[in-house]
């Protein structure tokens, strides 16, 4: 049986607004092993992104535990978090997260920064990736120049140029036109089952999850039980 890379337990997350304390997630608890491509489904507001932001440290779960790629990630300080996430973690947007001023070369560069390649090898890394999700020919332009699929492309490769371990999409198809989601789920399948990459996807699209291996589904911040939906899906 494979590696367990992401374990959580009872793992909650609640928010203050106000006087007012919102529970986004609660009691979670999720296995997901090395070379799994998991979809988490749910409505607005239920709790799946708050779950994915967990996952990548990007935020901090007001209790429970959780332990990813062996780490536990409520031990470890902010700039131990940063320089982890950066070494094992490839996050992909819903809105691209591009910087307009620079190519998509550029832009595929800068996670490789933080590293200590040299320019002409960051350059390398980042030409690769773009070659293998279909833009070798997009080298120069910058996003503006770009289609919505193709800049969701250049969103992927900059997710994988540091050959992370784990590749985590957060509604990656939301601002795509059919075409493009379907090129971009069919790049993210090639991922997972030609390089065995780990993926966990965040969506509310049924044609979206049908990409992935196996879907959990959130309600109301409750992770439900394996092969359970909500009662109105």
């Amino acid at each position: 049986m494979s590696e367990v890379v992401i374990e959580t337990r009872n793992l909650t997350k609640r928010f203050s607004r106000g006087e007012q304390t919102v529970t986004a997630l609660r009691d979670a608890n999720l296995e997901v092993r090395r070379g799994d491509f998991l979809a988490l489904m749910g409505p607005s507001g239920s709790g799946k992104s708050t779950l994915l932001h967990l996952i990548a440290a990007m935020d901090r779960p007001t209790s429970g535990e959780i332990r990813v790629l062996g780490q536990d990630l409520a031990r470890m300080s902010d700039g131990e978090i940063a320089r982890w996430r950066n070494a094992h973690i490839g996050f992909v947007f819903q809105s691209f997260n591009l910087i307009p001023v620079l190519t998509a070369l550029e832009n595929v560069e800068l996670p490789l920064k933080l590293t200590r390649l040299s320019k002409a090898k960051r350059l390398e890394h980042a030409r690769r990736a773009l070659e293998l999700v279909g833009l070798a020919d997009r080298l120069r332009h910058t996003p503006r120049q770009l289609s919505g699929g193709q800049e969701q492309r250049v969103a992927i490769a900059r997710a994988i140029v540091t050959d992370p371990d784990l590749i985590l999409a957060d509604e990656p198809t939301g601002n795509l036109d059919a075409n493009s989601a379907r090129d971009a789920l069919t790049l993210l399948s090639r991922l997972n089952q030609e390089f065995g990459k780990t993926i966990v996807m965040v969506t509310h699209d049924p044609h979206a999850a049908r990409a992935a291996r196996y879907v959990r589904y959130l309600e109301k911040g409750e992770l439900l039980p394996d092969g359970q939906k909500p009662e109105d899906w």
